[in-house]
């Protein structure tokens, strides 16, 4: 997708409908009993995704909660590698390892599908404070402002 001050709202339906469709798609492998595990599917919410990361850089960086295939597919990450991930192939966005509830893409600074009900909060209010805290903004990897924000932050305390 462009970055949001160049979309528009025919990207924005494009984008929409990749989502259902992919979906969907999931939807009858997961039927099929191909996809292992859980399938939490996003039909009936594109909208809400599209919405959301039209609104936000690209260098922000996005974290939710188990339903996360849209999220994904909205930052740019590609169909292939999240469906190779939904079948547990090593091509998958986290190496097939993941599953259904937990795509990642760092290069594309998304950071999650967590299992856990509410467990992204507390991990999105920390990745902000650390961005916060150590005065950075724009692009930066998620273990790098943990590592050293953990580091500073013990010494500063």
């Amino acid at each position: 997708m462009q970055p949001g001050e160049q979309r528009d709202e025919v990207e924005m339906l494009s984008l929409m409908l990749l989502i259902r469709r992919f979906e969907e798609r999931a939807s009858q492998q997961y039927q099929a009993q191909k996809i292992g595990g859980f399938c939490h599917l996003y039909i009936g919410q594109e909208a809400v995704v599209t919405g959301a990361i039209a609104a936000v850089r690209d260098d922000d960086y996005v974290i939710t909660a188990y339903r996360d295939h849209a999220h994904a597919l909205a930052r740019d990450t590609s169909a292939d590698a999240c469906m190779a991930e939904l079948f547990g192939k090593e091509t998958g966005c986290s190496r097939g390892l993941g599953g259904s509830m937990h795509f990642f893409n760092r290069k594309n600074h998304m950071y999650g599908g967590h299992a856990i009900v509410g467990a992204h909060v507390p991990l999105a209010v920390g990745m902000a404070f650390a961005t916060k805290y150590l005065g950075e903004d724009g692009s930066r990897s998620a273990s790098s402002v943990t590592a050293r924000s953990i580091k500073e932050l013990s010494t500063k305390l």
